[in-house]
């Protein structure tokens, strides 16, 4: 098959989800249904969602002892970093929390001291309340069992799901999290693009055996060596395939020094069948000792073109906006300012999946226009705004276009890491010396 003809297969079997178009058709297939042994049918639905990537989307019926099952698949790629959500629910309009869990994920409450293990429930698309309910679903589905072989047992899981039931009436404030190694968990965020005080979310490096087999049927890539003085003077480029098409491609590589700051390597792929693009930035150096916060008044549209490296672990700030975004939420970049600001609009307000389709909510939508049309005033300089960088690792950069003097409406700010931000780095665990000492 060509390389037109299975990107054009792969357009034809994943559909955006869109409300307007009746072309998504799901496929029916017979299969066995493990209730009863009979044949039922199985409804198969490859999609897109924005922000999510694709996913599959399944759902089983038997006309003979009329079992049900649905539930979804990732259809993507595993994400570079794990993801972490913690939400306080205080209120029942947080049960409507749109929520996409992973069959990898690990969902905790621990008020209740609660907690469903990776791989023991399929991945689902549903709400905070959903997730409660296939909880208590699957509490129930054993009692009859349990009440007659094990009375005391029985009772003490009643006991539990009436807590459970109570949590759905939220009459008490509860901790739901959510622990993703794939990355390709999600828990709504009804304030978009503001910050929501109720979530925190975290991205996390996988430990090795989060990497190998079991989990993922992947082994961690080797590392290869590289002479530094050869990366300076040469683009390598290596073997690799498209996130989107998974066509062969391949992927250029170049180490280079930012002008009053470090080295750096930039990483660029370009698929030649689809057309997709991908770069990304990381740091040639070690993780500084203190932080940096980078703050900009933007006060002209030629603030515009300054350089600008944001590292994977810098979150971005808009006070103006009441705009937060939070590390590794775009990667690392190598761009100017209004290429950063365009991602960030792009990602917002272009990709989020509540803007568009089934999911779409007026208020939602109106919101993030709004927000969108502030961030091009900004870059057209009708609005006075400021930007603050905050990297963890003290690996960002924005350039300073009065060099070597200082910059009148640019700030440097060292700060000294809590502990919990060198847990999230991972530096309160990591060894660097005595690694040469002979043993005594």
């Amino acid at each position: 098959m060509s390389v037109i003809g299975e990107d054009h297969l792969r357009g034809v079997m994943f559909k955006d989800i869109n409300a307007d178009e009746d072309d998504a058709q799901p496929t029916e297939i017979e299969s066995l249904c493990m209730n009863c042994y009979e044949n039922g049918k199985t409804r198969l639905l490859l999609t897109k969602i924005p922000f999510f990537r694709e996913i599959i989307i399944s759902s089983f019926t038997c006309p003979h002892c009329h079992w049900t099952n649905t539930e979804i698949q990732s259809a993507g790629r595993i994400q570079e970093q794990g993801v972490c959500y913690t939400l306080h629910i205080k209120s029942k309009e947080d049960m409507n929390r749109e929520v996409v869990k992973t069959d990898s994920a690990t969902t905790r409450i621990p008020e209740l001291d609660f907690e469903i293990p990776a791989f023991t429930q399929k991945g689902s698309l549903s709400t905070i309340e959903g997730l409660l309910d296939r909880a208590v679903a699957g509490l129930e589905q054993d009692q009859p069992t349990r009440r007659a072989t094990d009375p005391e047992v029985a009772d003490k899981i009643d006991q539990f799901i009436q807590r459970l039931q109570k949590l759905k009436d939220v009459a008490e404030e509860f901790t739901l999290i959510i622990n993703d190694p794939s990355g390709n968990s999600f828990i709504e965020n009804p304030f978009a693009p503001q910050k929501d005080q109720a979530l925190t979310v975290s991205y996390y490096k996988r430990t090795p055996e989060q990497n190998i087999g079991p989990l993922w049927g992947t082994v961690e890539e080797e590392k290869a060596g590289n002479d530094v003085d050869t990366m300076r003077n040469e683009v390598l480029v290596f073997s690799t395939n498209c996130p989107e098409c998974n066509v062969p491609a391949s992927t250029n590589m170049k180490l280079v020094q930012i002008p009053h700051f470090k080295e750096v390597i930039i990483m660029a792929t370009n698929c030649d069948s689809c057309g997709h693009r991908t770069n990304e930035v990381k740091s040639g150096g070690a993780t500084e000792e203190l932080g940096t916060r980078i703050t900009l008044h933007i006060t002209d549209p030629s603030d515009m073109s300054r350089d600008l490296l944001k590292s994977e672990t810098c979150s971005v700030l808009i006070p103006e906006l009441e705009f937060e975004l939070g590390m590794a939420a775009l990667g690392g970049k190598f761009t100017t300012l209004e290429g950063l600001l365009k991602d960030i609009k792009e990602l917002i307000v272009m990709k989020n999946p509540f803007v568009c389709g089934d999911s779409a909510v007026s208020d939602t939508s109106e919101k993030l226009e709004l927000f969108g049309k502030k961030i091009d005033k900004i870059m057209s300089g009708e609005m006075d705004a400021h930007i603050v960088l905050d990297d963890l690792a003290g690996n960002s950069y924005l350039q300073n276009v009065y060099a070597p003097d200082p910059d009148p409406e640019m700030k440097i700010e060292k700060y000294t890491r809590t502990f919990e931000q060198n847990e999230d780095l991972g530096l309160n665990d990591m060894k660097t010396e005595g690694y040469g000492e002979a043993e005594t």
